[in-house]
């Protein structure tokens, strides 16, 4: 079993904390090897972040491709201390339906 991502409960606060009210699903790899970590659900949107220690901690096999695919379907994002801020931005202007007012 993967040891427990430190940084994981760290995003998982923020994210209740911009968005009240949503849903946040922690994904099985187990079940979908590649799956990103974490599934968001808001209003009528939804969106998903991988979440990595730091920029260089290497993706494991079809995480590429399933942050990809979902990307195209919705909003998927690698997540890590170095990109955090940029990443959120963007998860909260899409979440908000472009509105980039807080």
């Amino acid at each position: 079993m993967k040891k427990e991502n430190a940084y994981q409960p760290k995003v998982i606060k923020r994210l209740e904390s911009m968005f009240p009210g949503c849903i946040i699903q922690k994904e099985d790899p187990e079940y979908i090897q590649g799956i990103p970590d974490l599934l968001i659900l808001y209003k009528d949107r939804w969106a998903t972040l991988e979440t990595k220690k730091s920029k260089d901690e290497p993706h494991q096999p079809n995480q590429d491709y399933y942050v990809s695919m979902m990307n195209g379907m919705s909003f998927s994002r690698f997540i890590f201390p170095e990109n955090e801020e940029q990443v959120l931005n963007d998860l909260f202007i899409f979440l908000n339906g472009g509105q980039n007012e807080i």
